[in-house]
């Protein structure tokens, strides 16, 4: 038996005297005992409420008897994909497969099936045929209703039907496992589990389902794309555990999905309580012959302070998992956390990170939030942060000030995105914050996340407007410059987002040209379940509106925008040369120091143009002929780029959403992936050195600590 750990075996079962277990935990990640691992703190959460927890870590999905190594459970079977959804752990958004699994002994791939959640649930159905089975994780919170499966490139049913499951316990969890277990313990049979906030099930009838929103059926949805939008507008109104009401999801006359409300959010002593938890901080001890679990190594010396997000960027499925609501943990909490962090042998002296979805985010957004929840059509902080934003980074300093202080913290870094409209809007504390970030919080470099710089990219993002960003950068520059610091910034970007044609691809490329930034890596936009961006790579149409937007979806056109951004490695130079012509821009080829390509060998020297700016290229732009083959407009999705503008001059707006019927913890699969960039020579401090974006992976413990914090 390995001392502290849950039993992954009988011999453990044994060593303890239990005979059974209550549940078993099935997960298709390996066995990590620490609480940045919902696997782990599920478990340990019902191990406190008096339950035996036992745990089959990514069992061999073609043998059924790997799910009756712990025996039948006394009460259910909780299953889940792991961490992250297993669609994304095994594809890039290119659909290539990916080499490492960072969730994995040594790294190694191939150790869960695809779609996970659902191969366990029937892998038990076919031993165990009546056994309670609860899905729970991130793959299962995100496709509880009828989703858009990218990989597929259809939609696909509630994971309830395709699993075989009872319940799906959607969110983070903590309260809606204990009332589970309780009602089970209590002799309920699965079936009458209806009423727990926070879960999912099937019904045969809505004879006793009342004061319900009645979605679109699946039916529908697979007929008409814009049905799919309409319901998943209606399910993100209702997230909100104070204001959300129940929805059904009809699959026939004789069957539906019903999603409760969520539940309500952790108080802060709740929060506290959950990371007092008996977690053994590491990985089980059988993976030690294979190197051990990579992710632990960029949490296991970090503090989770916060959950939940009001920051909402369409790309994010926060929304839909951890809430609006912010939740954080006491000081007190995160001090004597830190003291055991600082205690472990291993410890160099360096926290590599104190915060959440985004770390600047410490309390709900407004005091209303507490009592009559989130606004469901309204946003906080886009387009302009909401009058009602309570901005305070009082809390947040004193906070990193404590943990300053801890006997042996020699460093502490904030590595969580921060985001930096809302350290703007801080009129008391904002430049504090700010100055003690660069002083004592970031050593090098500074990620940030401005995603794009069109203005039309940013409000389908949900993201502060490009001016926002480059006040950012003229505060971190100045406060740098004050400090005698050259800390520079490095910015995340992302390509083909939806509302993103080939000129709003230039536009980006020609800030990155001004920027002096060379890139190396690129985020294309990844269509992961439940999130607003997702829905509009499906629909073709923004399901806030229901007005169309533009959908890069052919490979070809993903290429030429992906090229535009790293338009400096030779290997693009035909695919820009095509994207620029497409758009009109051939003044962007040449050997003028505004351009950004050389002319090819095919090119005539007559065609060689210096890149014009100013009133020179307004001109010049204005006697042009009208383009040809430029870029499809919003509202033409899927479709081939064909033509630029209107001959106004204007945004096309004829053409129609797509027809297309059928069709996501975290940026990177692995939790801090290495950026591998190189500052250009003699930078100014506080800009964009040209190097790699990406986070930081496995850093190593340096005298200036871990590299690469990011805001969002």
């Amino acid at each position: 038996m390995s001392e502290g750990f849950l039993p992954v075996n009988r011999q453990d079962m044994e060593a303890r005297g239990w005979d059974e277990v209550d549940f078993v935990y099935v997960s298709g990640d390996a066995y990590v005992d620490h609480p940045s691992f919902g696997m782990a703190i599920i478990m340990r959460l019902l191990e406190a409420q008096g339950y035996r927890v036992g745990v089959i870590a990514q069992p061999d999905w073609n043998d059924p008897a790997s799910m009756a190594v712990l025996g039948e459970p006394r009460l259910a079977f909780l299953v889940s994909a792991g961490n992250m959804d297993s669609m994304v752990n095994h594809y890039t958004v290119a659909k290539k497969r990916r080499r490492e699994d960072a969730y994995s002994p040594g790294g190694e791939a191939g150790l869960r099936p695809n779609h996970a959640a659902v191969v366990y649930s029937n892998l038990i159905r076919r031993t165990f045929k009546a056994t309670p089975i609860v899905l729970g994780g991130i793959e299962a919170s995100l496709r509880r209703l009828a989703h858009y499966d990218y990989w597929s490139d259809k939609m696909k049913r509630s994971i309830l039907l395709d699993s075989g499951a009872d319940l799906v316990s959607f969110g983070m969890g903590e309260h809606s496992i204990v009332e589970i277990a309780d009602a089970l313990a209590a002799g309920l049979a699965i079936e009458d589990l209806t009423f727990i906030e926070g879960t999912a099930y099937r019904a045969k009838s809505l004879d006793h389902v009342y004061d319900a929103v009645v979605l679109p059926s699946f039916s529908e949805m697979q007929d008409d794309p814009l049905a799919y939008a309409r319901s998943f507008a209606v399910q993100y109104r209702n997230s909100d555990p104070y204001t959300g009401k129940r929805l059904v999801e009809p699959y026939s006359d004789h069957e539906f999905v019903v999603q409760n409300p969520p539940s309500a959010p952790l108080t802060t002593s709740e929060f506290d309580a959950v990371h007092r938890l008996p977690y053994q901080r590491t990985y089980h001890p059988m993976y030690e012959g294979k190197g051990g679990v990579p992710a632990i190594k960029e949490v296991k010396f970090s503090l989770t302070s916060s959950r939940g997000c009001f920051g909402e960027c369409a790309f994010c499925a926060l929304t839909f998992h951890q809430g609006r609501i912010v939740q954080a943990r006491s000081h007190d909490s995160l001090v004597v956390e830190a003291e055991a962090i600082a205690a472990d042998p291993a410890f160099k002296g360096y926290i590599h990170d104190v915060g959440g979805p985004t770390a600047n985010f410490r309390a709900p957004a407004c005091s209303k939030q507490l009592e009559h929840g989130a606004c469901p059509n309204k946003r906080c902080l886009s387009p302009e942060p909401c009058g009602q934003l309570q901005v305070d980074h009082a809390d947040y300093l004193e906070l990193l000030r404590r943990l300053r202080r801890v006997p042996g913290v020699k460093k502490v870094f904030v590595r969580s995105g921060i985001r930096f409209d809302y350290l703007l809007a801080d009129c008391d504390h904002g430049d504090e914050f700010l100055h003690e970030l660069c002083e004592h919080h970031v050593s090098g470099q500074l990620k940030v996340a401005p995603e794009h710089v069109s203005d039309v990219v940013l409000a389908y993002m949900g993201k502060p407007r490009r001016l926002v960003y480059d006040r950012f950068v003229q505060r971190y520059t100045h406060v740098n410059e004050e400090l005698d610091k050259k800390q520079y910034l490095v910015p995340y970007l992302m390509s083909s987002h939806p509302g993103s044609t080939l000129d709003e691809a230039v536009e980006l490329a020609e800030y990155v040209r001004d920027w002096g930034y060379n890139p190396e890596q690129v985020q294309d936009f990844y269509p992961t379940p439940s999130t607003m961006s997702t829905v509009m790579y499906a629909t073709g149409v923004d399901p806030r509106t229901m007005q169309p937007v533009y959908v890069p979806k052919s490979p070809h056109e993903k290429a030429l925008q992906r090229a535009l951004i790293q338009y400096r490695d030779p290997k693009n130079h035909d695919l820009v040369v095509e994207a620029l012509k497409k758009t009109g821009r051939r003044d962007l080829v040449g050997y003028g120091p505004k351009c950004l390509v050389r002319p090819g060998k095919d090119e005539r020297p007559g065609n060689r143009l210096p890149a014009q700016s100013g009133s020179t290229a307004a001109k010049s732009a204005a006697a042009a002929p009208e383009r040809k083959g430029g870029t499809s407009r919003p509202g033409s999705a899927g479709k081939s780029p064909s033509g630029g503008r209107s001959s106004d001059g204007g945004r096309r707006t004829d053409a129609k959403p797509s027809s297309t019927s059928s069709r996501n913890q975290n940026r990177n699969q692995k939790p801090g992936a290495k950026s591998g960039s190189k500052a250009a020579s003699k930078p100014k401090p506080g800009s964009t050195p040209r190097q790699k974006p990406g986070p930081s992976r496995n850093p190593k413990q340096s005298p200036q600590g871990p590299k690469g914090r990011r805001t969002r």
